[in-house]
């Protein structure tokens, strides 16, 4: 079991930015990749960024590429985002989760851990 708590999100101008963190705890956190996930109200959940169990590799959504980056401290158990030169669009509540694998998964079925999910509301 893996329990993953979020932090870091709130209000913030368009151009601003924020830095968002997950905690994990109940597994071995190197041993599986990370991602962050976001839904804004009347979407889809979607993944913006993940990264492999090292850091190594990462992935990010179109939308947010050069925006946003994605790292985690293994020493630590947490997996950050940082979000910089925000938009309107990028308001929505954001997860962290787990998938089952070291690799960065890009699928929403792939995630088997979930966070509660942190608020980022971005105004313009």
């Amino acid at each position: 079991q893996v329990q993953l708590v979020e932090s870091g999100g709130g209000l913030v101008q368009a151009g601003g930015s924020l830095r968002l963190s997950c905690a994990a705890s109940g597994r071995t956190f190197s041993s599986y990749a990370m991602g962050w996930f976001r839904q804004a109200p009347g979407k889809e959940r979607e993944l913006v960024a993940a990264v492999s169990w090292s850091g190594s590799s990462t992935y990010y959504a179109d939308s947010v590429k050069g925006r946003f980056t994605i790292s985690r401290d293994n020493a630590k158990n947490t997996v950050y985002l940082q979000m910089n030169s925000l938009k309107p669009e990028d308001t929505a509540l954001y997860y962290c989760a787990a998938p089952h694998g070291r690799s960065i998964a890009t699928m929403r079925y792939e995630y088997d851990y979930w966070g509660q999910g942190t608020q980022v509301t971005v105004s313009s």
